[in-house]
């Protein structure tokens, strides 16, 4: 209930978190790399590289009966019809409970999301590449 999640982006922009009919496992937010690469020398000497990258993933997932799946759908044919249609979305996920606050720019369809027919409803699980993630915690 605390969660909500948005995407805006060339030809919609909608909910996605609460009410969205969510799955339990819910959203992920996973960085590309490290942020620090360590080198220790001969001697023991050590060595840290700073990177500067921001880039990521967040993974939104739905039951299979969320109309949200439609509108996602819709969107993902839009922007990848053209180029200029594509990556140029922005996702936002806010806890408002947690005071946590997710801004991710320069975000793209991976791609479809995986699907199967079977005795009981799947989840859907869409991913979305993320240039640039700005993530604040509490």
């Amino acid at each position: 209930m605390n969660v909500t999640a948005s995407i805006v982006g060339t030809g919609g922009s909608f909910s996605l978190g609460y009410g969205s009919d969510n799955a339990e496992e819910g959203i992920s937010v996973s960085m590309l790399e490290d942020k620090n690469t360590m080198m220790v020398g001969a001697d023991g000497g050590v060595m840290h590289s700073l990177h500067a990258g921001r880039a990521g993933s967040i993974t939104v997932r739905l039951l299979k009966t969320s109309p949200v799946n439609k509108q996602l759908m819709d969107l993902y044919r839009f922007q990848t019809s053209t180029p200029a249609n594509h990556g140029a979305n922005t996702l936002t996920v806010r806890d408002t409970m947690r005071g946590d606050v997710v801004v991710a720019q320069k975000v793209a369809f991976r791609k479809i999301p995986d699907n199967s027919y079977a005795k009981a409803g799947n989840i859907l699980e869409w991913v979305f590449d993320c240039g640039i993630i700005d993530e604040k915690l509490g």
